[in-house]
């Protein structure tokens, strides 16, 4: 298992435009991601390299998923695998879950049900201990999705929550406006960078009882600190 901040998600999807969206999600949540489009790639990806998660199409050239999925677990690899299927005769569910899958999603999906699922299926692997984010006096729990200062609940709205996850998984590193942007919004809401400023501002004025400032880096995007006062006194 690679550290929080390394986290490696094998994305194997063959239409190369919804590859590209799901991987471009995966990295608004701040993973690594490799993608790949053939099953061959990908059982050479999964035999060679570790990755702490596995977003799994079906419908694969040669080498399908299920043999993909079967191949993994044989060699006793127990990272999580969420497969993708056009398919939704039940027996083809039941048939990936059998073979090791954790979950699955029948196309064509939202992908902030998506971003749900892949959130669900971390907090699974890594245990009841990483179910909370902390930085300054906030506490972020990642189940019950609040976020509490000295035990007092923060009223944010849904965008504010997503892009305070967003920021919190990043403390101290630059999270790009496009990055947030395509963490906290549909892909088809037409919304622009203006967007995501206004709701920055609005969490920051949130965030002060908090200890946590986010600081806006020009040109690249926005930065979540631990005032040192605060950092002193966690």
């Amino acid at each position: 298992m690679n550290s929080e901040d390394e986290m490696h998600v094998l994305v194997v999807e063959d239409d190369e435009v919804l590859a590209d969206a799901i991987s471009t999600q995966m990295r608004a949540m701040s993973f690594i991601v490799d993608t790949v489009h053939s099953g061959a790639l990908a059982d050479a990806a999964l035999s060679t390299r570790g990755h702490d998660l596995v977003v799994l199409d079906i419908e694969l050239p040669v080498l399908d998923g299920f043999e993909v999925l079967r191949r993994l677990r044989y060699r006793k690899d127990r990272v999580p695998v969420l497969i993708l299927t056009a398919r939704d005769a039940v027996h083809d569910r039941v048939r990936g879950l059998d073979l090791g899958a954790d979950d699955y999603l029948v196309k064509p999906f939202d992908m902030q049900e998506l971003q749900a699922r892949v959130r669900a299926l971390v907090r699974r692997n890594h245990g009841a201990g990483d179910s909370e984010l902390r930085a300054g006096r906030l506490v972020f729990d990642l189940l019950g999705r609040n976020a509490m200062v000295e035990g007092q609940r923060l009223e944010l709205s849904a965008r504010e929550t997503q892009l305070l996850e967003l920021l919190l998984r990043r403390v101290g590193r630059v999270v790009s406006k496009s990055a947030l942007l395509q963490g906290a919004y549909e892909w088809d809401e037409g919304v622009g960078p203006n967007a995501v400023e206004v709701q920055i501002h609005r969490l920051r004025r949130k965030l002060v009882e908090a200890g946590l400032e986010i600081r806006t880096v020009r040109g690249l995007g926005y930065l979540m600190k631990v005032q040192e006062a605060a950092g002193q006194a966690a």
